[in-house]
């Protein structure tokens, strides 16, 4: 694609997400806006964990971690850093949330270049070890809060014209188009190699473990701002919102779209983020009072798992539906 091409692809996106952030607060409810706002904030986690577990084939259940590092990281440096009534430049909002992901990338560097040497359920254990030792270090630190919680965090609306869809989905949408063209990079290749036999790929002489910690720091880089997207819109955090419960909650979206599937991973994020909102309304109707939901939530997630094993779009892209199969040639 020409350069100006994209240049001028990228203003349209601009403008769209500007113009959505200016009429959608006033056009529907603010439990629906809520909903939304979490949807694009668990699309980047969603995106970013198929970098590492769908297109690099780690099992890495430590992604609440890496999110929880860069929410106190970010709200850290808004909240001691700048002012927080009125409005603050969005400079210090951008500052906050690359400095959260750029502090969990080093900490996915950190785990990631001695933990990579193991392969399955064993790097599974390392990285849902590392996510508890985080949050275990966060309840013990008083300047953030400790187990109280960090209370005050500026909101993102805060941070001049710009709202809290607009930083969401711009951050979304960079996630989105960052992994969709590492995986039809040269890189991404390395990686899908690493995937499918990390023995033949070693012997092709692709260095296995420099990709995997690649993908482990991207992953942990976009997980982090995330986390600061996270913190800013609640204006709040807490440490029991990261515990290993979170990472198994983006695994599952991950699984469920299709592993490697960017597009899966949106779709699965988009189910895992409205289906159990949509079924509040089977609690106001069971007489009973409780809540069923995430019984149904998991009986579903069994149907879909049984039904399509491989996610509901496998490797596949969406734009891959669309595709003419090609005529068999046809022998006289």
């Amino acid at each position: 694609m020409r350069p100006t091409v994209s240049a001028a692809i990228a203003l349209a996106a601009l403008f769209v997400l500007f113009v959505l952030d200016r009429i959608l607060p006033s056009l529907i409810d603010p439990y629906v806006f809520q909903v939304l706002i979490y949807l694009g904030i668990n699309i980047t986690l969603a995106t970013s964990l198929n970098m590492v577990f769908g297109i690099a084939g780690q099992f890495s259940m430590g992604h609440a971690g890496f999110m929880a590092i860069g929410g106190y990281v970010a709200a850290s440096i808004t909240f001691f850093g700048g002012p927080v009534a009125g409005t603050a430049a969005p400079g210090l909002l951008l500052t906050a949330l690359l400095g959260g992901g750029l502090a969990a990338a080093a900490a996915g560097w950190l785990v990631g270049l001695p933990s990579l040497r193991l392969t399955g359920d064993y790097l599974a254990i390392v990285t849902l070890g590392f996510g508890e030792i985080i949050r275990v270090i966060i309840l013990n630190i008083e300047t953030v809060g400790g187990a109280r919680g960090f209370s005050g965090v500026p909101a993102l609306g805060a941070f001049g014209p710009l709202g809290s869809f607009f930083w969401v989905y711009l951050v979304a949408t960079v996630t989105v188009v960052v992994s969709i063209r590492l995986v039809g990079s040269s890189h991404g290749r390395a990686l899908l190699a690493v995937r499918e036999n990390e023995v033949a790929a070693e012997a092709c002489g692709v260095n296995s473990t420099h990709y995997k910690v690649l993908a482990f720091v991207m992953a942990a880089f976009f997980a982090g701002i995330a986390g600061g997207l996270f913190g800013h819109f609640l204006q709040y955090l807490n440490p029991n919102s990261f515990t290993f419960i979170k990472s198994f909650e983006i695994v599952i979206m991950v699984v469920l779209g299709g592993l490697g599937s960017v597009t899966g991973a949106i779709v699965g994020a988009g189910i895992v983020t409205i289906l159990p909102e949509g079924l509040r309304r089977v609690k106001d109707l069971n007489p009973a009072g409780t809540d069923p939901r995430m019984v149904i939530f998991a009986i579903l997630l069994i149907v879909l798992m049984l039904t399509r094993p491989s996610g509901i779009m496998g490797t596949r892209e969406i734009w891959d539906l669309f595709r003419r199969k090609p005529r068999s040639a046809k022998l006289d």
